[in-house]
C-alpha cells in the first residue's frame, strides 16, 4: 500500500469514527493494516477505535506494536495506559501514562488520565497535583476529554454533569453542547437534544458534526423533511466528506425519495473510499425497489470492504430467495469460530447460518444456529410478556361494547386507509402487495402513525394515559384524531383515493380505529399458529418486535394476539376481515374477490399478478411477493416439528381450532 492510500485510510478511519461510528473505523485500519502492518498511525488509531467501541482487550495489541515501534510516540503510550486502565490493570498503565507525559507534557487530557489512574491506586496526593495542574492549563479543555470519556463509557450521567459545569461558566461552548444533545439521546430525549444542537450551531454555523447529529435527532422526531434538508446543508458545508453523502442518503430513502438517495449513495461511495455502511445502505435501498441483483452486488461491495460485516450476510439471507455457496458456509462458520466478532456480528452470522442450512434441508442444524442468535440477542432487550397482557386487558375492558357504541361515528369519516394487521411473518405483505396492484390503492409500508395516535390520546389527558384517557376524548376529538393520522400519512402516499398500513402491531388498536376512521377498511393476515410463531423466530427484524427471540415469549404473544382478536370480533362483529394465507396460496383467485368485495373495490386482473406490481416493498418479503405464488411455505413448520413441542403444547387449542375450520371459505 502506498504512502498515500495509507493516509487516506488514516483519515477516513478519523472522520468516520469522530463521527460516531468507532466499529466502522476499526474495520478501516484493520483492513489497511493488513496491507500495511508497521503503520503506527493506523496501529494507534486501531487501538483508540477499539477503546471507543468499548473493547479495550482489542485495543491493547495494536498499541503495543505502535509503542514498541516508537517508543517516544506519547499517543500510543497515552491509549495504551487507557486501555489497561479500563481493563482494570492501573499498576501496568501507570508507567506508560507518566511516560507519555514526559514526551507530551502540554496533554491536559493526559494529564487527567494520569491524575484519575493514581487515585485509583491510592495516590491521593499526586493525583490532586495534577488536577489541579491539568485545570490551570485549559480548564474546559480537560474536562470536555473527560466528559467524552466518560459518555464512551456509558456514564452519561457524569458526562452530563461535567458538561452542565462547563456551561456555567461558559454558556456558548458548542462542544459541552454537543455532549448534551448526545446525552439527552441517549435517554431519548429528543427535542432537548435538538435545542442543544440549534444552540450550538447559532453560535457556531460552520459546526457541521453538529448539524449531522441534528439531521439524525429530527428522525427520531419523525420530522424527516426537516431531517432530510438538514442532512443536504451538512452537504453543502462538507461536500468532500462521504459521510455527509451517506447520512444524506438514509433521510432520502426515508422519506421515499429513492431516486436522489441512490445518486447519493453513488456520492458516498466512490472508487477507492472506504464506507461498507454505505454500501450497505445502498443495497438495502436497491433491495426495496425490487433491483436485486444491483442490490446484491452492493452487499458484495460491502463484504469486500469488511469481511466480518456480519449483518451484510444477514442482509443477503434475508432477501429469503439467496442461496450461499458451501465455501460461503463455511466462510461463515469459519470466521464465527475464529474470528473475535463482536456480539451483533455474532448474532447476524448465526441467523444467516439458520436460513443457510434450512435452505439445503438441514433443519437440525439451521435450528441450533436460530436458537443461538436468539439467545444471544434476547437479553439486550426489553421485554415483559405480563405487561403486555396487563396492557391488553385494559384495552379490552376500555373500547367494550358500550363505550364503542357511544362513540361511534364521530371520527373522520375518510374511508382512504385499510390496515393490514396481525402476527408479523404472517402473509401481511402478501396481502398489502395484492391490494398494491389494485389501480385505486397506494402501497405504502408498515406506518407508525397509528402509535403516534395512541400518543395523542394520552398527551390529552392530564390524569389518564391510554387506554383509560380515550374514555375522556370528546365527539369532536375522535374526528381531530382521525384527521391527523391522514395528515401524517400524506408523504407516504401520491395521490390514490385508498392506502395501505401494514404495521401487524396495531391488531391492539382495532376500537381506536374503529372510533378514528369509522371507515377504515382492517384486514387481519392469520397463518397456521407455528409457521407463524416460527417465522417470527427466525426472523432477526430491524426494529422492534422484541417479544420473538424466545419461543416461549412468541407463544405468549400469540395467545395475546388471538385474545385481542376474539375480543374485537365479538364487540365489532363482522368490522375485521380475516385473510389467511394458506387459504390465499390455495385458491388465490376466490381469496382476491373476497378480499377486494372487503375493500369496497372492484376486482381487477392485475391483483392476481401482483408479482408484477413495481413498487418499494421494506419488508423481509420484498423479493418473495415479487414471484407468483408458491406453496412451499405452507405447514414449513413440520421440519422443525421435535424443536417446536414445547411451543406446540402452549399453543394445543390455537392449533386444533385453527385445524377445525373448514378450508375455503
Amino acid at each position: 500500500m502506498s504512502k498515500y492510500r495509507q493516509r487516506q485510510a488514516f483519515e477516513q478511519a478519523l472522520t468516520v469514527m469522530n463521527d460516531g461510528d468507532p466499529a466502522t473505523a476499526v474495520a478501516i485500519c484493520q483492513a489497511a493494516l493488513a496491507e500495511a502492518p508497521g503503520d503506527i498511525d493506523l496501529l494507534t488509531l486501531l487501538g483508540v477505535s477499539q477503546i471507543a467501541n468499548r473493547k479495550p482487550a482489542q485495543a491493547v495489541e495494536p498499541l503495543q506494536r505502535a509503542v514498541q515501534a516508537a517508543p517516544r510516540f506519547a499517543r500510543a503510550r497515552e491509549n495504551l495506559g487507557q486501555a489497561l486502565v479500563m481493563l482494570g490493570q492501573p499498576d501496568e498503565a501507570l508507567a506508560h501514562l507518566q511516560q507519555a507525559l514526559q514526551f507530551d507534557p502540554g496533554n491536559t487530557p493526559l494529564r487527567l488520565k494520569l491524575a484519575h489512574t493514581l487515585a485509583m491506586l491510592g495516590k491521593g496526593e499526586e493525583a490532586d497535583a495534577l488536577f489541579e495542574e491539568a485545570f490551570a492549563m485549559d480548564p474546559h479543555r480537560g474536562r470536555l476529554a473527560e466528559a467524552g470519556e466518560q459518555l464512551q463509557a456509558g456514564n452519561s450521567a457524569e458526562c452530563q454533569k461535567i458538561c452542565q459545569a462547563i456551561l456555567a461558566e461558559s454558556p456558548n461552548d458548542v462542544n459541552a453542547l454537543r455532549l448534551m444533545a448526545k446525552v439527552a439521546g441517549e435517554n431519548n430525549h429528543w427535542r432537548q437534544a435538538e435545542r442543544f444542537l440549534l444552540r450550538a450551531l447559532e453560535v457556531a454555523p460552520a459546526y457541521n458534526e453538529a448539524r449531522m447529529d441534528l439531521a439524525r435527532v429530527l428522525k427520531q422526531l419523525d420530522r424527516i423533511d426537516e431531517a432530510v434538508a438538514c442532512a443536504a446543508e451538512a452537504v453543502a458545508h462538507n461536500p468532500r466528506n462521504p459521510n455527509t453523502h451517506y447520512l444524506h442518503a438514509g433521510m432520502l430513502s426515508i422519506n421515499g425519495e429513492h431516486e436522489a438517495a441512490l445518486q447519493a449513495y453513488e456520492r458516498a461511495t466512490p472508487e477507492g473510499v472506504y464506507h461498507p455502511a454505505a454500501w450497505l445502505g445502498k443495497g438495502h435501498l436497491l433491495k426495496t425497489l425490487g433491483r436485486q441483483a444491483e442490490g446484491i452486488a452492493a452487499y458484495r461491495k460491502a463484504i469486500a470492504q469488511r469481511p466480518n460485516f456480519g449483518e451484510v450476510y444477514w442482509s443477503l439471507a434475508n432477501l429469503k430467495t439467496f442461496r450461499f455457496s458451501e465455501d460461503e458456509i463455511a466462510d461463515m462458520e469459519r470466521r464465527l469460530a475464529e474470528h473475535d466478532l463482536d456480539q451483533e456480528s455474532q448474532v447476524h452470522f448465526r441467523f444467516t447460518l439458520g436460513k443457510a442450512y434450512e435452505d439445503q434441508g438441514q433443519y437440525a442444524r439451521a435450528f441450533e444456529h436460530y436458537a443461538q442468535a436468539c439467545a444471544q440477542h434476547r437479553p439486550g432487550l426489553y421485554y415483559d410478556p405480563v405487561e403486555t397482557r396487563v396492557v391488553n386487558q385494559r384495552i379490552r375492558e376500555v373500547f367494550a361494547r358500550p363505550f364503542l357504541e357511544e362513540q361511534k361515528n364521530n371520527g373522520c369519516q375518510d374511508p382512504a386507509p385499510i390496515f393490514i394487521i396481525g402476527m408479523p411473518r404472517s402473509g401481511s405483505t402478501l396481502i398489502e402487495q395484492i391490494l398494491a396492484s389494485h389501480s385505486q390503492v397506494e402501497g405504502t409500508a408498515e406506518l407508525p402513525e397509528m402509535g403516534r395516535v395512541v400518543s395523542m390520546v394520552s398527551a390529552r389527558s392530564r390524569e389518564e394515559n391510554y387506554p383509560e384517557a380515550a374514555q375522556w376524548l370528546k365527539p369532536a376529538d375522535w374526528q381531530e384524531l382521525g384527521e391527523a393520522y391522514l395528515q401524517r400519512t400524506l408523504r407516504h402516499r401520491k395521490g390514490r383515493p385508498f392506502f395501505t398500513d401494514k404495521m401487524p402491531n396495531n391488531f391492539p388498536s382495532v376500537g381506536l380505529i374503529h372510533l378514528v376512521l369509522p371507515n377504515a377498511k382492517i384486514i387481519d393476515a392469520r397463518r397456521h399458529p407455528l409457521d407463524s410463531c416460527f417465522g417470527c423466530f427466525k426472523q432477526h427484524f430491524a426494529n422492534g418486535q422484541a417479544f420473538s427471540y424466545d419461543l416461549l415469549e412468541i407463544g405468549d404473544y400469540f395467545l395475546e394476539y388471538r385474545a385481542m382478536m376474539r375480543h374485537w370480533q365479538e364487540v365489532l362483529p363482522g368490522r375485521v376481515l380475516e385473510v389467511r394465507y394458506e387459504e390465499m396460496v390455495g385458491d388465490q383467485e376466490r381469496q382476491t374477490r373476497r378480499l377486494l368485495a372487503h375493500c369496497g373495490l372492484d376486482f381487477e386482473e392485475a391483483c392476481l399478478r401482483f408479482y408484477e406490481t413495481d413498487r418499494p416493498v421494506r419488508t423481509a418479503s420484498s423479493e418473495q411477493v415479487r414471484q407468483p405464488i408458491y406453496a412451499s411455505s405452507v405447514n414449513h413448520w413440520r421440519h422443525f416439528e421435535s424443536e417446536l413441542a414445547p411451543l406446540a403444547e402452549l399453543l394445543a387449542d390455537e392449533i386444533a381450532e385453527w385445524e377445525a375450520v373448514p378450508r375455503g371459505r
